[in-house]
């Protein structure tokens, strides 16, 4: 079978572990029978672990519960840089192998359900896990939002960058977050109520910010050119400038500008939520895996179908609903 999942942006800011959204860059994946495992990939994390030891692999395996397997894998999303690579991954994989409920698996696998909650329903989402089984809600975001992605040319593990974690936090930050995140949610659905405040978090990014320290300055960058509100994406190191449509062009440039001035190699994109999630079959089949920033800059306001994937939704895997 084929499957495709989109990347996702985490935490938001003050979402830590809780809120995501998917974004429109993909990875696709194909599990075929096979007399013994063969693992390719193409694209983004192009020929890290051709082998039994892939996270396509690692997902496939255990669901198909053998190696007599063929894996294929091609990918558009920068890996360990806070855009959702392995829940997306795991996600495409269990689905591609079979699995009865590929968001259970990627959730599994990457620790946290939010990014494969994104990844799986596609859009905005908040999600948790109770009484051990992830539990879903899709929220409204309005459709004149985008975000721009500023991606450093350098690599920050999730694992990394969660040991510089207190293991306690103050009732104050709590608090502090809590409401932060209440007017995040409500300037997402109407970018006309989106502050720049919404997206402040006390609970990880400061802590988080000596393993990048130009971040401070990039953000700052970013809302000089026009952002709403602006934060980390995930663990990092890519930093986000939510902004309208209108204003992505503006906004893409001042983080190139920022990029630049604080001497740090990376690139752009402007990215469009995918409000679809994870689909399987044909319509999975990516039509390009390297999509350049002017691409996907240029789809940042056209409605158009994602940049790389066939026009069409394909078969969803995962069909929402309340209880979910």
């Amino acid at each position: 079978m084929r499957a495709r999942a989109p990347a996702s942006a985490a935490n938001l800011g003050p979402g830590f572990d809780a809120l995501a959204v998917a974004v429109d860059r993909y990875v696709e994946v194909e599990v075929e029978p096979a007399s013994r495992l063969i693992v390719r990939s193409e694209g983004e994390g192009a020929g890290m672990s051709d082998d039994a030891g892939h996270l396509a692999a690692r997902v496939a395996i255990d669901v198909v519960g053998h190696d007599r397997i063929s894996i294929s894998v091609r990918s558009q999303i920068p890996v360990a840089r806070g855009l959702g690579s392995s829940a997306a991954l795991a996600a495409a994989a269990a689905a591609a192998a079979g699995a009865r409920d590929p968001l259970a698996v990627a959730a599994h696998v990457d620790g946290h359900p939010e990014n494969a909650a994104a990844s799986v329903v596609g859009g905005l989402v908040v999600a948790g896990m109770v009484r051990g089984a992830v539990r879903v809600a899709k929220v409204p975001m309005d459709p004149a939002l985008v975000l721009v992605a500023v991606v450093p040319d350098r690599s920050l593990p999730t694992a990394k960058a969660r040991q510089v974690l207190p293991p306690q936090v103050s009732r104050e930050d709590a608090a502090f977050n809590l409401g932060r995140m209440g007017m995040l949610l409500a300037g997402l659905a109407d970018h006309r109520v989106l502050v720049r405040e919404a997206a402040e978090d006390r609970l990880h990014q400061d802590y988080r910010a000596p393993l990048f320290p130009e971040a401070p300055m990039i953000l700052s960058g970013l809302l000089d050119g026009g952002a709403l509100a602006v934060c980390w994406s995930g663990a990092g190191p890519t930093l986000l400038g939510i902004c309208t449509s209108t204003h992505a062009p503006a906004v893409r440039r001042a983080g190139q500008g920022a990029l630049g001035d604080a001497g740090v190699p990376g690139r752009v994109l402007v990215l469009k939520p995918d409000r679809i999630g994870l689909v399987t079959g044909e319509e999975a089949r990516l039509e390009a895996v390297d999509v350049g920033p002017d691409t996907l800059e240029a789809a940042g306001g056209s409605g158009r179908e994602p940049p790389g994937t066939k026009s069409g939704v394909g078969r969803r895997v995962f069909d929402f609903d309340a209880g979910s």
